[in-house]
């Protein structure tokens, strides 16, 4: 099973979240941006390094938030959510997405996700509306 590291990344009350790229696994659905551990690094260590990969960005990792689990036809993965915090909303560069964009969390189920993700997307909108 891979460990994934993903960020519930906000800035001035705006959540990010990415679009996989046409021809990778799970093309098109929307992501909370992150990406696989390497050996040697803590999963928060992780998720700022991908984040600074994949968009070019610093973020401030704070809290765990859960896991999701999702048996995909390639493999396991544990995706590991984590709150983090981006200093300022301009969009970032995409190298590694279709496309990138803040949302109001209450706009998040205009959009499909992977299914690893939807799991943190549900618990996020009961985290915030209870």
């Amino acid at each position: 099973m891979k460990d994934v590291a993903a960020g519930i990344i906000t800035c001035n009350g705006k959540l990010l979240i990415a679009q996989r790229r046409h021809g990778k696994n799970q093309e098109y659905l929307w992501e909370f941006p992150g990406g696989k551990l390497e050996e040697g690094e803590t999963l928060p260590e992780c998720l700022k390094r991908e984040i600074k990969e994949e968009l070019d960005k610093e973020i401030e990792v704070g809290d765990f938030f859960m896991t999701s689990v999702y048996e995909y036809e390639s493999g396991a993965i544990r995706l590991n959510a984590y709150f983090a915090e981006m200093a300022d909303r301009q969009i970032p560069s995409h190298v590694d997405h279709e496309q990138v964009k803040w949302i109001d969390l209450s706009e998040i189920d205009d959009y499909t996700f992977a299914p690893a993700d939807i799991p943190i997307k549900e618990a996020l909108k009961n985290f915030f509306t209870s």
